[in-house]
């Protein structure tokens, strides 16, 4: 999977070309943004099937998703990410076009019209063959801070 953090306003590109990705201040980094605002080790990113994993490395000025403060967070096509006074778009696929907005169209069927009653039947059916997961725990850590920074 291709991921890319496209800059919002004079940030530089980002492209996650690793599994994993640190993000800091310093040169032995693998994305550095060389700015006092950003910790030295400030953020990890972790790509998994369809969505990045965020994990802020203790940073002194934070790391946001849409605009909360978070110790970690997935991430999604089109979510907002603010490294420190950084900011940018998440951005899947070859192009970095892919965003969660974008509309899946149905495929027409046979005689050559969309069918919604088929892709519904037929998704049931492909739900039924999927492995059951089993249920997650809650983790006792907070992922999000509760109330203002200090």
């Amino acid at each position: 999977m291709k991921a890319r953090l496209v800059p919002i306003d004079a940030s530089p590109l980002i492209e996650l070309v690793k599994d994993m990705t640190v993000i800091g201040r310093t040169a032995d980094c693998d994305a550095t943004i060389d700015h006092k605002s950003v910790s030295k080790l400030h953020c990890v990113l972790v790509k998994t099937d369809g969505l990045i994993l965020i994990r802020d490395l203790g940073s002194t000025n934070g790391t946001r998703v849409n605009g909360q403060r978070v110790r970690r967070a997935a991430l999604l096509p089109g979510d907002h990410l603010g490294i420190a006074a950084f900011r940018y778009k998440v951005k899947f696929g070859e192009s970095g076009d892919t965003d969660a907005d974008q509309k899946l169209e149905t495929p027409p069927t046979p005689d050559g019209a969309a069918g919604p009653a088929d892709s519904d039947e037929q998704a049931a059916k492909d739900a039924e063959k999927m492995p059951k997961t089993p249920a997650m725990k809650r983790n006792v850590h907070p992922d999000q801070y509760s109330g203002k920074p200090k």
